[in-house]
């Protein structure tokens, strides 16, 4: 398998994975030294199964792959894309995500992922803040609309390119690729150069940029390998969008170099009855979704599905009653995983050892992780401390995030002491299990999806009646966490059911949908700290 050309993995005396070192050229490129090698060996290996909700299917194997994503590349540098160059790729679901992506390493091009949900003003601030050359968007929900209005707004300029279908000031990129070129000369690339910018929401202001270089898909083996267990000539479907980390995690790098083919299936709203179906449609073998899937799919009922061997699950925490109905209904039981937009998979159940319930799992074999106190010590069994990547001895840890966009003091700050601060709370027990305990900061995870509480109380303040407001996530059976507004209102406002939906109403069309206020609290103050910062450990207390 092609991931071997770049590792080496050494196993313990059950036969386990104990430690793997990464082995690779300076200038690798996953585009050049993966896809294009996979072609060159076993041109007609499956790597892409797609299907969509109209019933439309696409088969592609690395060989197609190779050629899509040569003629993509050559459309791209013909419009002056080039080496370090952004471009944003908006385009759900579709197949020609794995096109585009593979043709901005090609090119040594920056990749910035966004989903579709984004609003007008969401990609104004991308927009602006990653400086885009480019775009490559779905011609679906409005999203053209939408990225013309942001530019208009920027007051920027981009190239813009559509998928399939046309769209106004769209090229229509399907069409451009028929005349191009299929072959590709190698463009030289480091390892050590952006690849990927993903935005990620903080506790405080706007989205973080996260910058992963090219070495970063050779930190997903142990992903895709031990704790996905995907396998060579077997069908991995991992449910995540592609504007999501989780679509890298699970949907293209791992995968394809341990040999799996990755199943894609393009819809728009989450059917539990139509995903089995898809799984036992085409045979998937692994399979890994957030929490709240598996939440909708013991609420609806789980067929037998046959083909499944591996299941996992990741993003926000797992009621121990989702993982036992599953279990008893599969025989399989479920994997968690836990790792951030700034890292690859860093703890984890990982294969050869019997998941344990609610548990982490233990450190991923490819990194040293300590649980460490306030103030830098260790911490004991049993004690919580915060999750924190020691470095090795060279001082370069692949997997890990290698700069915020435009924030080196931000990104200073959480490598403070020598170490990477993940603001995670965990402990490990007697049996070396570590335990998740929660944020030490306050970001929402609801639905798989990760919300700063920024980014929805910069929209509350904008209604007249809000003169102070507080967002919180608070437990939800199925979502893990709602978002939950706690406001003061000015004088001549009085608390009514009417305010509420009001308030609602006004912030919910103004936020991506999952970013949506579910509940809604009305209070005379807010509990602050002696600095005048309001405690939402408290509020999260309270309920």
């Amino acid at each position: 398998m092609i991931y071997q050309k770049f590792c080496t993995e050494i196993t313990d005396e059950n036969g386990n994975l104990a430690k793997l070192t990464l082995s690779y050229p300076d200038n690798f490129n996953f585009g050049y030294d993966v896809v294009d090698a996979v072609a060159e060996q076993t041109p007609e290996k499956r790597a892409l199964v797609w299907c969509n909700t109209e019933n439309e299917e696409h088969i592609f194997t690395f060989s197609d792959i190779k050629k899509y994503s040569n003629q993509m590349a050559n459309v791209f540098r013909e419009a002056g894309i080039g080496r370090g160059d952004r471009v944003m790729l908006v385009l759900k679901r579709h197949y020609e995500y794995w096109f585009a992506a593979v043709a901005l390493h090609k090119l040594g091009a920056v990749m910035i992922p966004a989903t579709h949900m984004l609003t007008v003003s969401d990609f104004v601030y991308r927009i602006q803040a990653a400086k885009v050359k480019a775009i490559v968007a779905t011609s679906q929900n409005e999203v053209p609309a939408k990225l013309s209005a942001a530019l208009e707004e920027a007051q920027m300029t981009a190239k813009l390119w559509c998928v399939q279908a046309g769209a106004e000031g769209f090229e229509n990129l399907t069409e451009a690729m028929k005349g191009a070129k299929d072959t590709f000369e190698r463009v030289e690339t480091l390892a050590t150069d952006p690849m990927m910018l993903y935005f990620t929401s903080g506790t405080t202001g706007y989205p973080k940029g996260v910058i992963h270089d090219f070495a970063y898909p050779l930190a997903h083996i142990v992903t895709a390998k031990y704790w996905q267990q995907a396998e060579d000539g077997g069908l991995h479907f991992t449910v995540a969008e592609t504007g999501w980390a989780k679509a890298s995690w699970g949907k293209l790098y791992g995968q394809w170099l341990v040999g799996s083919a990755v199943m894609v299936y393009d819809f728009d709203n989450f059917d539990p009855k139509q995903l089995t179906t898809i799984i036992n449609r085409y045979g998937v073998t692994s399979f890994c979704a957030p929490p709240t899937v598996y939440r909708y799919l013991v609420r609806k009922g789980i067929p037998d599905m046959p083909s499944l061997r591996h299941a996992t699950t990741a993003g926000e925490m797992l009621a121990p009653e989702v993982f036992r109905r599953f279990t008893q209904r599969t025989g399989l039981p479920l994997c968690e995983g836990y790792g951030q937009t700034e890292t690859t998979l860093l703890l984890a159940n990982f294969k050869g050892k019997e998941p344990v319930e609610g548990s982490m799992g233990t450190v991923s074999p490819f990194y040293q992780i300590e649980l460490r106190s306030k103030n830098g010590e260790p911490t004991p069994v049993g004690e919580i401390g915060e999750v924190v990547i020691v470095p090795p001895e060279n001082g370069r840890q692949v997997g890990v995030f290698c700069g915020y966009l435009d924030n080196q003091e931000q990104y200073e700050y959480v490598w403070r002491g020598g170490v990477y601060h993940t603001g995670d709370a965990a402990y490990m027990d007697e049996n070396g299990l570590y335990w998740f305990h929660g944020r030490f900061d306050d970001i929402i995870k609801t639905g798989g999806f990760r919300v700063g509480p920024y980014e929805v109380e910069n929209v509350l303040m904008e209604h007249p009646a809000v003169v102070e407001c507080s967002v919180i996530g608070v437990p939800d059976a199925l979502r893990g966490q709602a978002i939950k507004a706690i406001i003061a209102l000015g004088s001549g406002y009085v608390p009514s059911k009417e305010l509420e939906l009001e308030i609602k109403e006004f912030c919910n069309s103004r936020l991506a949908e999952y970013k949506w206020i579910r509940l809604v609290e009305f209070v005379e103050e807010m509990p602050k700290t002696i600095s005048g910062k309001i405690r939402k450990n408290v509020q999260r207390r309270l309920g």
